[in-house]
This record gives structure tokens, sequence and C-alpha cells, in this order.
């Protein structure tokens, strides 16, 4: 639904678009064919002077030849005087015409010739004011043609940069038109899939419906009939009961909480750094710190607004610890929400906060009305934020108040009923548009203010660079403000609305709240142990036929068992009896050596001669002999040691000794060395065990993404392909227009340069009379 909402949404946007680049395009159009009609209108005017003027040209040519004609005529008629002064001449010499006749001749002569002259002189006047005129005339029509020719190519350069311009976005739209169609052909076949589904759903809640119907009504009628008490009747022990769970509420609590957690991350962070930005800006103006000490308020003040980050911080945290306590197992009411009153003790801590830096900000805003520099205009604005500032802390104050109250229900039960409860949400929301409104109006006054304060002739770089950091938290803070007032009212009715929780016949108390959940979490435990599917029983006879094997198999596995006991009893004695013999073996080897000394110290003194000795010694041995007692057998856990008693020197006593303990010790070390190569490869072999595993899962995982990537890869492809083909499509309407368009344009061209040609000869023709003349 959210696609589907959101291609609505663009196929909304693409065809506003749409209809501003028709109503752009036909404004266009409009200014075209204006255009066109002025060019058109130019046109005829350029025609209507081309015909006044072949009219001077013809009257111009009538007057060449009626100067012609009256030249020829001056011509004639001194010829005509050339005769008759000749005629006059010989009738003097004769004497026989009179001399006034000849007088009147002459002046009617004279007079016809002083017209023919003034008239000729003002023809000439008129001819050379004609040519005149038509030589400026012509002269305005060829500017007036060249301005035309250049407006129209820029008219023409125009419309070719706008028909390309609006081509490039229809196509567009087309392509956009058609990939969207192509959507919701996919989205049409998904909401008959999703019909199938709700249709198919629907038979199975019928189903389920008559189902749980007839469930209901056994179990009504096994609890009418077999239930004899009710346990709703003392409200200590009903509080103990499991409460129904409303999943859905949990999930929507869940989410609204991580909203509202990323609502006030914004909010914390826009303050934080409103607050910083402040104390920078209280070290710069009105005094610079780098240069004088600023003023005991501001030096407090901005000690005050070092510490904001103290009480904002918590807000946070609290808020975070709040959402991660709203699980899906839990039961989230205000009765058990203990976080929040973590959150409340916060809000308070930084109310009050604002309340104590409230009067220090009053005092710094009029050490700045104080200043030197301070205008008219920049006192009302510093005026206008301390109600600004006033209003805001109020607004926190009062939200404080209603978040406090909110909180009591998790300490005390009975402090708030539902229709409380709703008022107080009601309230906060209301509380919540205030407080956009404040920060909105703040934003504008520091906006107004910072604007004044950019003309002053002591701003700094950096003076300015802290307004407009300032001004950028203020539109943060007047944004999360907004965004906080509008998710609170869309989600009022969530919070006013009872979640149904709590035990029949009475509400949850916070103090039994989590024995509460226990008893919960032990019901859910009990109902999935008992809905355990078990085993299936085994026929009698089967049964006992098991039995009989069984007993058969556990006396053989009784026997062997003896048998092995037997045997490990066996091995250890003979390891004991090895161990025996290979002590008596070493403390052969001792004798032996010892005799075989005792031997060659005999055979020495026997070659010295000395036989009384021998005599003596050999009685000595017979003596010892004879006197020696019988071997005494002792038997450890060792082996078994037989012991002679007979008088051995200490020094054999102690090279037994020493000998037993070597081999003790060679014993002990090669069974510890055994043990320590048993450890290590144990060791190795768990490690390998370990890495192994971790091999499998990330194996596993990396086989889960692949595949994940190759849907994804072959859902591109597909996708490609279908805007491939639009694009095809597109590209090729486009090319079948353009070539439309250009033949059209081509036809243009050709008769306006057949025009601008006719034009061309025509003013040389013109050109080449007027020269001619």
């Amino acid at each position: 639904m959210a696609n589907v909402t959101d291609l609505q949404s663009k196929y909304s946007k693409l065809a506003q678009e749409y209809s501003k680049l028709r109503a752009q395009n036909q404004v266009l159009k409009k200014a075209v064919l204006d255009e066109q009609t002025s060019s058109n209108s130019l046109k005829d005017e350029l025609k209507q002077k081309e015909q006044s003027l072949r009219k001077v040209e013809q009257e111009m040519d009538s007057l060449s030849f009626r100067n012609q004609q009256l030249t020829k005529r001056v011509e004639l008629l001194q010829e005509e005087l050339l005769l008759s002064e000749s005629k006059s001449k010989r009738s003097r010499n004769k004497g026989d015409s009179p001399p006034q006749v000849n007088l009147q001749a002459q002046s009617v002569f004279d007079e016809d010739l002083q017209k023919k002259i003034q008239e000729n002189e003002r023809l000439h006047i008129q001819f050379y004011e004609a040519d005149e005129q038509f030589r400026r005339q012509e002269a305005q029509l060829r500017s007036r043609l060249d301005q035309l020719e250049k407006e129209s190519e820029q008219h023409q350069a125009v419309v070719d940069a706008l028909t390309s311009k609006y081509t490039d976005a229809i196509e567009k739209l087309q392509s956009d038109k058609a990939r969207l169609e192509v959507k919701a052909q996919t989205l049409e076949r998904e909401a008959k899939d999703c019909r199938v589904r709700t249709e198919e759903c629907q038979q199975q809640l019928r189903k389920y419906q008559t189902e749980v119907s007839s469930q209901l009504k056994h179990s009504s009628s096994v609890i009418q009939e077999k239930v004899p008490f009710n346990d709703t009747q003392l409200s200590d022990y009903n509080s103990l009961n499991v409460p129904l769970h409303n999943r859905r509420h949990q999930l929507k609590a869940r989410d609204v909480a991580a909203q509202a957690l990323g609502f006030v991350q914004n909010l914390v962070s826009a303050l934080l750094n409103f607050h910083s930005y402040t104390e920078q800006r209280v070290h710069i103006y009105p005094l610079d710190s780098s240069i004088e000490a600023i003023s005991p308020v501001n030096q407090k003040f901005s000690q005050y607004l070092h510490e904001n980050a103290s009480y904002l911080r918590p807000l946070e945290e609290d808020l975070l610890q709040l959402h991660q306590s709203i699980t899906e197992d839990a039961i989230t009411v205000l009765e058990t929400l203990a976080k929040l009153q973590d959150f409340s003790r916060s809000f308070s801590a930084y109310s009050s906060f604002l309340q104590k830096i409230l009067p220090y900000q009053l005092k710094s805003l009029e050490e700045e009305c104080d200043a030197s520099l301070c205008t008219a205009a920049l006192t009302a604005r510093n005026h206008q934020l301390q109600n600004d500032m006033k209003k805001l802390t109020a607004l926190f104050h009062k939200l404080k108040s209603y978040v406090a109250l909110l909180a009591v229900p998790s300490v005390r039960s009975d402090a708030m009923c539902q229709s409380s409860a709703t008022a107080v949400f009601t309230q906060m929301s209301a509380s919540l548009h205030g407080l956009h409104d404040v920060s909105t109006e703040l934003s504008k006054h520091y906006s107004q203010k910072v604007s004044l304060e950019q003309d002053l002739p002591t701003a700094t770089q950096k003076f300015r660079t802290t307004n407009e950091c300032l001004l950028s938290s203020l539109a943060s803070l007047t944004n999360s403000c907004g965004k906080m007032a509008t998710f609170f009212s869309n989600n009022l009715d969530f919070f006013a609305s009872c979640p149904g929780y709590g035990p029949r016949g009475g509400v949850v108390n916070p103090l039994q709240a989590d024995s509460m959940i226990e008893n919960k979490r032990r019901a859910a435990t009990y109902m999935s142990a008992i809905r355990k599917v078990r085993p299936e029983s085994v026929p009698y006879r089967e049964a006992l036929a098991n039995r009989h094997i069984l007993t058969s198999s556990t006396e053989s596995r009784e026997g062997l068992m003896q048998q092995v006991v037997q045997s490990q009893e066996k091995i250890s004695r003979l390891e004991q009896e090895k161990e025996h013999w290979l002590l008596e073996a070493q403390l052969g080897q001792v004798r032996l050596q010892k005799e075989s000394q005792r031997i060659a110290q005999l055979e020495a003194q026997i070659a010295a001669g000395a036989p009384e000795e021998q005599h003596s010694a050999a009685d000595g041995s017979d003596a010892a002999r004879t006197d020696s007692p019988e071997p005494v057998q002792d038997s450890s856990l060792v082996g078994i040691l037989t012991i002679t008693s007979c008088s051995e020197s200490a020094a054999d006593q102690e090279s037994r000794e020493h000998l037993i303990k070597t081999h003790y010790m060679s014993r002990v070390s090669d069974l510890t060395s055994q043990l320590q190569m048993c450890d290590s490869k144990a060791v190795h072999f768990h490690a390998e065990c370990r890495a192994v595993a971790k091999r499998l899962t990330i194996a596993e995982k990396s086989r889960e993404t692949m595949t994940e990537e190759l849907k994804l890869a072959n859902q591109n492809i597909t996708r490609l392909q279908d805007e491939l083909s639009t694009t095809k499509r597109s590209y090729e309407d486009q090319l079948s227009m353009m070539s439309d368009h250009l033949c059209s344009m081509n036809d243009t061209l050709s008769k306006q340069r057949d025009e601008i040609d006719t034009l061309k000869l025509a003013s040389k023709g013109n050109s080449k009379k007027n020269k001619g003349r």
C-alpha cells in the first residue's frame, strides 16, 4: 500500500508538472502566434511601401518622360526662334516686313520660353525631392527589414529552444507515463492477487469463526457446568491474574516510542546548538571578550549556558531507556512505565534550567538595547524576543507539569483515571502546538533582528556567522517542534485509548506489575508445554515383544559390562606386575654389578695369597648364607615388591631408593607429557571445530545474501528491460516527431529564403533604376 501511495503521489506530481508545462506551452504558442501576426503585418506594410514606391517610380518615369518632351519642345522652340530671327534679319535687310510684327512674335516666344523654363525648373525640383524621399524610405525600409530579420531569427531561436525543451519534457513525461502504466499494471495484478488472497482469508476467517464459536459454546457450557466458583471477587488476588495481551497495541506502542525518540533527539540537538551559539554570541556582542571584559551578567549567563548539555543529554538517554523497556512481550500502560519517572525528572530539571537562565537572558537583551549603536527597530525586536523567551519558558514549564502527571500512575495506580489521562494528553498536544507557534515567532523575530544587525558598522565576520548558525538552530528547533506537534496530534487517539489491559475486575497495580508479567510468562510456558504433541502409544503385544528384547539386551549389556570391568582389572594388574618386574630387573642389574665388583675384589685377594682371610671370608659368607632369612613379598597398588632382610649397606639402600624415585619421576613425566599432548590436541580440535562452525555460519549467511542479491539482480534486470523497451518506444516516437518537425522547418526556411531573395532582387532593381536616373 505504501508503494501504491508513493506511485500515486509521484503520478500526481508528474500530472501537475505536465499541466504547468502545457500552460507554459500554450502561452509560448500564443506568443509565437502574436509574433507571427506582427511579422505578417510588417510584411503587409512592406508590400504597401513597395507599392507606393512603385507608384512614385511610375510618377518619376512619367515626369522624366514629360521633361524629355518639354526639352524637345524647348529645342523646337529654340530652332523656331533662330529661324524667326534669321527671317527678321532678312526682312530688315530687305525692308519688306514691319518691325511691330516681329516684336510681337518675339515677345510671345519669350513668354512661352519663360514658362517652359519655370515649368522645367519646378519639375527638376519635384524630381529631386521625390528622389530624396525615395532614398530615405528605402534606407528606412532596409533598416527595418534588417531589424525584422534579426528579431525573426531571435524568435526562431527562442522557439527552437522552447520546442526542444518542451519536446524533452514531453518525452520524459511520456516515458514516466509509460513506466507508471507498467507499474499500474503490476499493481493491478498485485491487487487482483490480493483480492484472491483476501477472499481465501475471508473463507478461512469464516471457517475459524465457526470453529471458535463452537469452541466458545463448548467452553462456556463447560464453565457453567464444571466451574463452581468465581475468582474475581477478591481484588488483591485478582490483580495477580494474567491480563489479556494486545500484541497489536504493543507493536504500535513500540513504533510510537521509536518515532518520539527520533523527534526528541532532533529537539535536543536543536536546543544544544541554540544554547551553544547563544553562549558564543554573548562573548561577541555587545562587547567582544577577546578585546575587553564582558559584563558580570553576561559572564554568569555564559557560565549557565555552558551547562546545557548536562540537562539535555539525560532527556535523550532516559527516553532511549523507555523505548528499550517497551518490548513485544511486555505490558505497556502508564502504570507499568517505570522509566517514565526518570524522563519526568530529567524534563523538570531542564525546565528549571530554563527558568534559571531566563532572567540573565532578559538582562543580556536589555544590555544590547542600552548599547550606543542600538536603533529603535533593534530595541523593538529585543523586546519581542524577551516576550518570546518568556512564552517559551512558560510552555516548557507547562509541559513539565503534564509529563509529571503522566508519570504519577507508575507509582500510584489510583492516582489517575482514563478520562484524566485523556485530558492530560489533549492539553499536552495543545501545548506542543503552542510551542511550535512560539518557536516560529522566535525564529521570525530573530531573523529580523539579524537582518538589522548586519548593517551595523561594528559587525564582524565571526558575529555574522554566529547569527547565521543561531538562525539555522532556530529553524531546526521550529521544524522539530512542528513535527512533534503533528506527531502527537496524529497519535492522540492512540494515547487516549484504553489498551484493554488489566485483569478481570480490576486495574494494573504498578507494585504488582512484575509478578503479573512473571505469571504471564509462566502461563505462556505452561500453554506451550501442554500443546506439545504426545508420542504415539505402542500396542500391547509389540510392547511385550520389545520388553523381552530389552531384557535380553540389558542382560547381555550387563554381562558385557562385567567382562569389560574384569578385563580392565586384569589390565591394571598386568600393568602392576609389569612395573614390578621392571623394578626387579633394575634391582637385579644393580646386584649383578655389585656381585661382579665383589668377585673382582675376591679374585684380587686370592691372587695376593691370603688363605686365612679367604678362609675367614668363606666362613663369614657361609654364616651369612645360613643366617639369611627367607624373602618377604609386599604387594601394593603399584606392584609386588620382594624384600629380603639382608644386611645391606646404606649406600645400596640409597641407590635403590634413587632408582625407584627416578623410575617413578620418569613415569610421571611421561604421563604428564601425554596428558599435555592430549590437552593440546583437544584444544586444537575444539578450535578447528569452532572455526569450521563459524565458516559454516558465514557460508550460510553469504549464501543467503547471494540469493537475495541474485533476486534483486533479476528484479533489476526485468525492470531495466521494461525501462529499455519504454525508452526505445519513446525515442522512436521522438525521432518520428523530430523528423516531421525538421521537414516543416525546412519548408519554412526555404519559403523565407525565397522571400528574402525576391526582396533582395527587388531592392537591387530599384537601386539600379535610381542609379540610371
